[in-house]
């Protein structure tokens, strides 16, 4: 395993719409395991999608298992070609991204989503989220779509504010 570079706004790629995974095969789950360790090394990750490393994939690893409230969740998902199917309620709340690490904004996404996805075999799963674990699934597959939190605030006058330094094994990381 390995911890991979994190592309971060403006690198253009992070644009980029992601191809649909095909073969489910060792090479993938290598990529995976790489992917979980990269997620693991960033500050407070609760998230990561494939795009952000460079490798444009439908693959998203997302985990809220260990937030400071965790509610009733999925635990850690690993989501290959994941697809919201419906969504009902709006709700604004903060996010941050490995991508823009200087910046957290206000967002709007669903309360409530459904989705279909596949795990790292390609058995077809499907879930219902709402709260902290629908938004984390929905900021990771916007970067599938080459959307970042950033595209989706109503201003970055009002909805974008510095992020605050980070305290990571005793040492500042900003």
């Amino acid at each position: 395993m390995a911890i991979l570079e994190i592309l971060k706004l403006p690198d253009a790629r992070l644009k980029q719409v992601s191809e649909t995974v095909e073969r489910f095969d060792e090479t993938l789950h290598a990529f995976i395991d790489d992917l979980e360790e990269t997620r693991r090394d960033g500050p407070a990750a609760v998230g990561i999608a494939a795009p952000q490393l460079g490798h444009h994939q439908r693959i998203i690893i997302v985990d809220c298992s260990h937030t400071r409230k965790p509610v009733a969740n999925h635990g850690h998902l690993i989501l290959v070609n994941p697809e919201i199917t419906e969504w009902d309620g709006f709700e604004l709340g903060r996010e941050g991204c490995l991508s823009v690490p200087d910046y957290t904004g206000n967002v709007i996404r669903a309360e409530r989503i459904k989705l279909t996805a596949q795990n790292k075999f390609g058995e077809s799963h499907e879930y219902e989220m709402e709260g902290y674990e629908a938004r984390a699934l929905q900021h990771e597959v916007d970067h599938l779509d080459g959307v970042l939190f950033v595209d989706r605030l109503v201003s970055r006058r009002t909805d974008l504010f510095q992020r605050k330094v980070y305290q990571k094994g005793g040492k500042k990381k900003k």
